[in-house]
């Protein structure tokens, strides 16, 4: 197992091992609260790389390594902000099903009030003493 110190170097090593082998590589994070320590590992049980990080700037980092490889796991991949989809492309199964009359209408985000305790638990009935 080798700790790599760079995170740039390690992402890169993380997604080349990922795009390598798919079906067999492992990604594994730890989180030790009482070390204060995040340990990030991957492996395809031929090479395995190690990070670890005491530092919080790295969480940022680490968000976006999870997301590029979530992407690549989940075979998605995702468009650049700057292209935008003709205008006679077909409709996906994202777009909402209702008519454009009911969509341009405003919904209201007033939720009524429902009567019972604060807590939103159920209030118990006190029953009889018995003797």
């Amino acid at each position: 197992m080798v700790y790599i110190s760079s995170w740039q170097k390690f992402q890169e090593a993380a997604e080349s091992l990922y795009t390598k082998s798919p079906t067999k590589t492992r990604y594994c994070v730890k989180w030790r609260s009482s070390e204060g320590k995040l340990v990030l590992k991957i492996t395809d049980d031929e090479s395995c790389i190690k990070f670890k990080t005491h530092s919080s700037v790295f969480l940022n980092r680490f968000e976006s390594l999870n997301l590029s490889l979530m992407q690549k796991m989940s075979n998605i991949r995702q468009l650049p902000p700057s292209a935008s989809a003709p205008a006679s492309a077909p409709r996906t199964a994202t777009a909402s099903p209702m008519p454009a009359a009911k969509q341009e209408a405003p919904q209201s985000s007033i939720v009524p009030a429902v009567g019972g305790p604060a807590g939103g638990g159920v209030k118990k009935k006190k029953g009889k003493k018995r003797k």
